[in-house]
């Protein structure tokens, strides 16, 4: 009796593992997922051991692209369609900026537009007035996404300004991603609703989308006011990434962050850029859409970092929005990021919350170490995730071994910024992690102008001065264990 029990029970564990293993083949192959190998390795040793779960699992997680149909690109261009490329430069004259250009072309990102007006802000303080007079200045309309709105003065301050802003007859869209909502302490959405306010959410988790990605989040930061201005950078919209809450329960501190705002054509990319996500996130509950008319608004009236006036220049400074995430045929900033290593000439300065890359992108920063670049990572000594500072440590080995300089900041820094030599600098939503990388929607802004390009640099250098060394230690078996096993699950973290 116990023996065909048991062999039942064989039988119907090895039809389980057959059948998520061909799904995962069948799926893999005909959707083209280009995984990463931990986490496709992940994959295939659940499959193998506990199918019931990773089977369930794997359905509502394992998709890491959103396919979108050709109608939406071709209203929307710039995602998945390679435009007309300009004639290849020869590569002893390319610069970094050339070459990436090259590159973001050849994926079909929007081509670079022009901008004017650039502010990057000092502090939160600074962050925040930016944001409100931008918010209180809309006449036609104010789109934003972001990651969460925190439940805390500045969440519900930026609240009641979107309430009166909506009341006044500004159409207001708010996109908040479905995971993330819970983060900030779960705003009260109903009095933005009553107000007129459209509010959607990015995958909620509780309804599961028909692409499965339940595991995607939509992590991009963008505020867009009259379709004329644009707010962006790193901060979510929360005390933590202004000006902190100490009388909140958790004692929210003041967090270092890189955010700026901007105005000109280059504008209308990043609205593209929103209206696609908006459109993702209400499949099959569409707000009704109402046409705006762009309307040019004055520059926001505060001190931007090292500001001054440009050069004389015969053309305006230019700069692209770089969107990185599961609606991009490729992995764009990744990509990017890699290609930009190994055409550094001079310096590579990056400063991020979470450092842990995967291989490739690993190899291209030692890399450019070892060829005599200047590298420098800046990171908080103690971040926010435990286990992403518990996982970087073998990544910041490598880093110091090849010659990088490695800072660590006493305070939170949750900046995300890269910049390579004097003519590219990267700045935005991005952490320099596999999450970011692979699974995330992300949104990085790609400056060119040398001018600005050294203001966003001294931003760092200013940063950096405060910061320590970091200094690497050979682990322990049991600790160097335990890294490695967070590496392997890093991917999904």
């Amino acid at each position: 009796m116990n023996d065909a029990l048991g062999s039942h029970w064989l039988s119907v564990h090895s039809l389980m593992v057959v059948s998520g293993l061909v799904i995962y083949g069948i799926t893999s192959h005909a959707r083209k997922k280009h995984r990463h190998p931990s986490a496709a390795m992940a994959w295939l040793v659940s499959l193998v051991l506990i199918p019931y779960l990773a089977l369930p699992l794997y359905l509502l997680l394992g998709n890491r692209k959103i396919i979108r149909d050709v109608s939406a690109a071709k209203r929307l261009p710039g995602l998945g369609f390679t435009p007309d490329l300009p004639p290849p430069t020869a590569p002893a004259a390319q610069s970094t900026r050339r070459r990436f250009q090259d590159l973001a072309a050849a994926m079909g990102l929007p081509a670079p537009g022009s901008y004017q007006a650039l502010h990057i802000h000092q502090d939160g303080e600074q962050a925040l007035a930016s944001l409100i007079q931008m918010l209180e200045r809309a006449e036609q309309s104010l789109d934003i996404c972001t990651f969460f709105l925190g439940r805390d003065p500045v969440g519900r301050h930026i609240s009641e300004i979107l309430i009166r802003r909506a009341q006044a007859g500004v159409r207001v869209r708010l996109l908040l991603d479905g995971v993330g909502i819970y983060l900030g302490g779960k705003p009260d959405l109903k009095p933005l609703k009553a107000a007129g306010i459209q509010v959607a959410l990015f995958f909620p988790p509780f309804r599961v989308p028909p692409t499965g990605g339940t595991n995607l989040r939509n992590h991009r930061k963008l505020v867009i006011a009259d379709q004329a201005c644009l707010w962006t950078g790193g901060r979510n919209l929360a005390a933590e990434y202004f000006c902190g809450d100490p009388d909140s329960i958790r004692n929210k501190g003041r967090w270092i962050d890189l955010s700026f705002d901007l105005s000109g054509p280059l504008v209308h990319d990043a609205q593209r850029l929103f209206e696609q996500d908006w459109e993702l996130a209400n499949r099959g509950s569409r707000h009704p859409s109402v046409p705006v008319t762009a309307v040019s608004l004055p520059a926001v009236p505060v001190t931007s970092f090292n500001a001054g006036p440009h050069p004389a220049q015969s053309q305006p400074p230019e700069a692209q929005v770089i969107a990185s995430g599961p609606d991009q045929a490729d992995d764009t900033l990744y990509s990017l990021l890699i290609s930009s290593c190994f055409s550094a000439h001079q310096r590579i300065l990056m400063v991020t919350p979470y450092f842990v890359p995967d291989a490739t992108l690993l190899m291209a920063m030692t890399l450019a170490a070892r060829r005599g670049v200047r590298v420098d990572l800046l990171m908080p000594a103690h971040s926010n995730h435990r286990l992403a500072d518990m996982a970087r440590h073998a990544s910041l080995r490598d880093m110091v071994l090849a010659g990088t300089q490695v800072w660590l900041c006493p305070q939170m820094i949750h900046a995300k910024a890269v910049v390579v030599d004097d003519d590219l600098a990267l700045a935005g939503s991005a952490n320099l992690d596999e999450r970011s990388m692979f699974l995330n929607f992300e949104v990085m802004i790609a400056f060119f102008e040398s001018a600005d390009v050294n203001r966003f640099a001294q931003w760092l250098q200013h940063q950096r001065a405060n910061a320590v060394p970091y200094q690497a230690r050979k682990p322990g078996v049991l600790r160097e264990f335990g890294e490695g096993l967070l590496r392997w699950l890093a991917f999904q973290l």
